[in-house]
């Protein structure tokens, strides 16, 4: 009758939380900046987080996917 931890969980619903919160972030920061005529270089680094945050939000879920299957 000893007592058993429950199985570890997986952080993966979390990482896709935070990747969402990201792109959704950085999507609405590229708007502002093209919408506020910043210039070119704030564009294109809110852009290029835009894609990193959708790359990364696609990966895990993927391997969420992954590990359900």
């Amino acid at each position: 009758m000893a007592f058993e931890p429950p199985p570890p969980r997986s952080a993966l619903t979390l990482r896709i939380v935070l990747s969402a919160f990201g792109l959704v972030l950085f999507a609405v920061s590229t708007a502002l900046a093209v919408g506020y005529d910043l210039p070119a270089g704030w564009v294109i680094v809110f852009g290029l987080f835009t894609g990193v945050a959708f790359v990364d939000l696609v990966v895990v879920a993927w391997r969420k996917y992954s590990e359900n299957g």
